[in-house]
């Protein structure tokens, strides 16, 4: 269903979305990084931790609250290990045995791998790869409602896995006529193999029939939310793809946590807009923004109107709009269609962020009004048509052709009384 919702959206055009996996891609190889001191870190608090290479380390010590782990990861001095041994498959053991052993393989894979040094622990990684396969299918064929246990273990191994310190490139932005020039490849984490994976099992796991909501949203709880919303920033397409359909699913199934995610995603715009213009994750914000607007009921509440004067209008402002302006201008389009009186307060927020010296950036925002033009209604029209009209006076004395023969125009004519 997700699936089918985000084919109608816009997707963000960039070089590197060629590389994007798709979400029901679930064999994939690999691990996760951590510090650049430790090799191989049992997480206790959700993000990496140093250790040293003759520490001893247990499988179970972040989910056992003191408990005896029967899975010692034992590391010797020459940094390989001792007992990072596979465990039974699944089909391997009686149903009854199934429960307990994916608890198991869910602590087995809460160890995360260093993939600075792509010679270092092969063979585990190995294991850990064929373990979290294995998390993947038992999650999407269990036919039994999940325990609290199991909620719990799932979402500490996913967040041990996937709640990092994001280490972006430096990189110099060049810009051409006050826009930026599409960038060279973008940064691939090297942690995907596994990472990949236990993005995966977590969708799976979210859309899983066998997840009570109720329950669920104990453990995922707002903190794991604000975690979700920081990886966005990602300067790996493939990832932001997958938590765009996580974040989806999130709020598609926890109802109650719908204000607070869009109260958060609101905040993130806020900070992009206002202070530092420097964000990897707008345009996949607005795609899963999108699909909820287009899901408004009617009449449309204060606090959608307010959405949309206070955060999309003003999402104009940036000098990088050309990253997200495809899916921005489907946002706004969706608003006009909801409520066509809304015409006229976007039209004048429009000419409010006009472009004066940008001419690329002029199309953009002469596209935008094209499409929303087309679903204004003449009353609504005539409330903003001066302004409107000395703008466009502006565009046909624009030295830009591109600026002067735009096929928006004439559509205003059509609009006139």
């Amino acid at each position: 269903m997700f699936k089918k919702v985000f084919s109608k959206l816009p997707k963000k055009s960039s070089k590197g979305s060629e590389n994007r996996e798709q979400g029901g891609n679930s064999r994939s190889h690999g691990g996760v990084t951590t510090s650049k001191n430790s090799d191989v870190v049992v997480n206790q608090s959700g993000s990496s931790k140093t250790g040293n290479s003759s520490s001893n380390l247990n499988v179970g010590q972040y989910h056992n609250h003191g408990n005896k782990s029967s899975l010692p990861v034992n590391e010797n001095s020459n940094g390989n290990f001792n007992s990072y041994e596979a465990l039974p498959a699944f089909k391997d053991v009686s149903n009854s045995e199934k429960p307990s052993l994916f608890i198991k393989k869910l602590k087995m894979c809460s160890v995360v791998f260093d993939f600075t040094d792509p010679t270092k622990h092969l063979k585990e990684k190995e294991i850990k790869r064929q373990a979290l396969v294995e998390l993947v299918d038992y999650v999407s064929s269990v036919n039994a409602k999940f325990t609290e246990n199991v909620m719990q273990e799932v979402v500490k191994m996913v967040s041990v896995n996937i709640f990092r310190t994001l280490s972006p490139q430096p990189r110099e932005n060049k810009l051409v006529d006050g826009v930026e020039l599409e960038e060279e490849e973008p940064s691939m984490d090297p942690s995907w193999p596994h990472l990949q994976i236990v993005y995966e099992l977590f969708l799976r796991f979210i859309a899983s029939p066998e997840l009570d909501a109720k329950l669920a949203k104990r453990f995922i709880d707002q903190s794991f939310i604000l975690r979700l919303l920081d990886l966005f920033d990602s300067e790996d397409p493939r990832e932001r793809e997958y938590l765009k359909m996580s974040l989806h699913r999130i709020y598609g199934k926890l109802m109650a946590h719908r204000p607070f995610i869009r109260k958060s995603i609101n905040n993130v715009f806020l900070n992009f807009v206002f202070e530092t213009e420097k964000h990897n994750g707008i345009a996949e914000f607005l795609e899963i923004l999108g699909s909820i607007i287009n899901g408004f009921a009617l009449p449309l509440k204060e606090e959608h109107k307010l959405f949309l004067v206070r955060i999309l209008i003003p999402l104009h402002k940036p000098k990088c709009l050309v990253m997200y302006h495809q899916q921005l201008c489907y946002c706004i389009t969706q608003f006009v269609e909801k409520d066509c009186k809304l015409a006229d307060t976007i039209i004048r927020g429009l000419l409010k962020y006009w472009p004066i010296t940008n001419s690329s950036k002029e199309v953009m925002f002469l596209g935008e009004l094209e499409e929303v033009l087309e679903a204004t209604q003449p009353p609504e029209f005539q409330r903003c048509m001066v302004l409107l009209f000395r703008r466009i006076a502006h565009c046909l004395n624009s030295p830009h052709f591109q600026v002067l023969n735009f096929q928006c125009f004439p559509q205003a004519n059509f609009l006139l009384p």
